[in-house]
């Protein structure tokens, strides 16, 4: 992961716990990727809990071939936990 310090003694969250962080269920919203929970709350581009064709709550490390970003993005978030 580019330019992240990983936290040490994250938390770790089933997908089913993640799925529940999804900006409607609970007020997180949280996203996956290789392993690693974010929490983008504080992103606008995340309101609502959707960005453009994704939705939190989920593991997008398959989808980030499809952005038109890096895993760099994701330096912005802060690291919560790590998805079991």
């Amino acid at each position: 992961m580019s330019g992240h310090s990983i936290p040490q003694n994250l938390p770790s969250y089933s997908k089913a716990q993640l799925a529940l962080r999804n900006g409607q269920d609970k007020p997180e919203i949280w996203i996956a990727y290789h392993g690693y929970i974010y929490d983008v709350s504080k992103s606008r581009l995340w309101f609502g809990g959707t960005h453009y064709e994704h939705w939190a709550g989920q593991d997008l490390t398959d989808e980030l071939a499809d952005a038109p970003h890096t895993d760099t993005v994701f330096s912005r978030f802060k690291i919560i936990g790590t998805l079991i």
